[in-house]
């Protein structure tokens, strides 16, 4: 499925969701739903800057421009919010998620508005180290 697909599975699963309060709850539950990391994994080679909290996303071998990843949090939240980008963009085409307007995106969700400053800045270096590994699969660093 495409990025774009994804999104639109997104969008519509936001649409029907009430309220913050059900969007937040199902943020949540898509965070308890990520593998969980080794420690081996949870360094600071792979922790995300610019986060209020620990974040780590770690890549996988992928084949040809596949960007794969897994991440994680120690905060419930931001564990949500990585699985919410996990869910659009892990197992894409680097030049996909290069393409695609995630900002945009998570500000016709809502989402943007809906954290705090902190949140959102934190939302925004997960995205860019995303879109790093992205560049990377592309050859495009």
């Amino acid at each position: 499925m495409s990025v774009q697909a994804q999104a639109d599975e997104i969008r519509d699963t936001f649409a029907f969701l009430d309220d913050w309060e059900a969007r937040y709850e199902h943020i949540i539950d898509l965070g308890k739903s990520l593998p969980p990391l080794t420690s081996e994994d949870m360094t600071d080679v792979y922790k995300v800057p610019g986060c209020a909290s620990q974040v780590w996303i770690v890549p996988d071998d992928s084949e040809g421009s596949e960007v794969k990843f897994r991440a994680q949090s120690d905060a419930i939240l931001v564990s949500g919010l990585i699985a919410l980008l996990s869910e659009l963009f892990n197992g894409q085409d680097g030049a996909d998620i290069l393409s695609f307007d995630a900002p945009a995106f998570l500000d016709e969700i809502g989402l943007t508005d809906a954290l705090s400053a902190q949140r959102a800045n934190g939302l925004r270096s997960m995205l860019e180290r995303i879109r790093n590994l992205a560049r990377a699969s592309t050859g495009a660093v």
